[in-house]
């Protein structure tokens, strides 16, 4: 990847700046969000299983919604979508604040409020991926999509530990603050004048709505990248029993709680710089196997640990691991993928992600009621292992992939 300064130059020219600072602010808010709720629902509950239920409420309207959501991001302006969708959010957090302030809050309220949450984060993360590549030249667009995988990982490392520390202050205290960081990014959203003009519309036929699917159907390097992702952190996930393991295994409290969700960002973060300097050219299908496998014996590790410091540096390594998975499936998904069906496309890719985290939450939570906290992670890091090992024989051109280059 070149990295010289004309790129870098090019890409301050562009809407780039505004684009990544608004997805910034927004990765922090929800990420503050998400803390904030998990604690105060375990708060309510000490229930694992309700646990699992805030990512199944959180799943079931991005899984409901995936069709019209790549329909929407194909058909009007990308960037109207996304702050739309953000309004909703900074709605819901205004409402949970306004709940905690008053002390009335329960947890079908918040389930509720989880269920709105990932209705409009469903519209807001594919919508935002089809919308990037329109901002850039191709020649700039992997070079824009590292520094913004690096962008968003702070804000992800920034969002919970912040979130855990205000939450000392009271929970309405963090969900004002990610209201705010909404609105900030909503605002700068709307500095962006260079926008994509909306396509040519094409016939609304069942055709057009499943394209995204028929297309990753057809892309056997996609496909496996993209499912290998979901059952690896469907079935490896932890991210859901954090604050058990904060609050009943390590005894860290809140504090502690914002420690580990932003652990994995951590990671990630120090990945994706590095990725961005030195991109993989040679085996990139090889080393992202290699990385799976190493997420879930940092899984396993994570869930035998009793030390903090440990815990820790486990998920540090866990995240760092994810990151060349995410470069691998966002890159292939990206770079060779029509603009005009990048919503749909990104809408697709978008539910396998979120059936990986949220539903891999409620996987996570349902078989530490069943089993307890400890032996459902590291049976979870067991289960990535033996996917690992059983995409590599049905996924063999994924397994060859070179170069992330479009045809590599």
């Amino acid at each position: 990847m070149d990295q010289s300064p004309s790129q870098a130059a090019s890409l301050r020219n562009t809407p780039f700046p505004h684009f990544v600072s608004a997805q910034t602010a927004d990765f922090f808010a929800y990420n503050m969000l998400t803390v904030a709720v998990g604690w105060q629902v375990y708060d309510l509950t000490r229930s694992a299983l309700s646990l699992g239920l805030v990512g199944l409420a959180q799943f079931l309207p991005q899984f409901l919604l995936t069709l019209v959501v790549g329909h929407v991001a194909d058909r009007y302006e990308r960037r109207r979508v996304v702050m739309l969708s953000q309004g909703v959010l900074l709605c819901v957090c205004v409402v949970l604040a306004l709940g905690s302030l008053t002390h009335s809050l329960t947890e079908t309220a918040m389930l509720v409020c989880a269920a709105a949450m990932g209705g409009a984060r469903a519209f807001v993360h594919p919508t935002m991926s089809a919308y990037l590549p329109t901002l850039v030249e191709t020649r700039l667009l992997p070079r824009a999509l590292a520094l913004s995988a690096s962008a968003r990982q702070t804000g992800i490392i920034i969002g919970p530990a912040l979130g855990g520390a205000l939450y000392a202050a009271g929970a309405a205290t963090v969900y004002i603050t990610s209201a705010t960081a909404f609105l900030l990014s909503i605002v700068t959203l709307s500095r962006i004048r260079a926008s994509c003009p909306v396509g040519r519309r094409e016939p609304l036929t069942l055709g057009y709505i499943l394209g995204g699917i028929a297309y990753i159907r057809s892309k056997s390097e996609v496909l496996g990248a993209i499912s290998l992702d979901l059952f690896s952190v469907l079935l490896g996930g932890a991210t859901a029993l954090l604050p058990l393991f904060a609050r009943d295994i390590l005894n860290v409290g809140p504090l502690g709680l914002g420690l580990l969700r932003a652990a994995p960002a951590v990671g990630a973060l120090s990945m994706s710089l590095y990725l961005a300097r030195v991109p993989m050219t040679r085996a990139a299908g090889l080393k992202m196997f290699a990385a799976v496998a190493i997420f879930g014996l940092s899984t396993i590790v994570f869930g035998l640990s009793h030390s903090f410091a440990l815990s820790l540096a486990a998920l540090i390594v866990l995240g760092a691991s994810d990151m060349i998975s995410v470069v691998v499936r966002s890159s292939l998904v990206q770079l060779e993928t029509p603009d005009t069906m990048r919503g749909r496309v990104s809408a697709v890719n978008s539910v396998f992600i979120g059936t990986s985290n949220q539903l891999g939450e409620f996987e996570s939570g349902v078989t530490a009621a069943w089993f307890g906290a400890a032996p459902a992670v590291v049976l979870g890091g067991v289960c990535t292992l033996l996917v690992v090992v059983v995409w590599m024989r049905l996924f063999p051109a994924l397994r060859d992939r070179q170069s992330l280059c479009h045809g590599g």
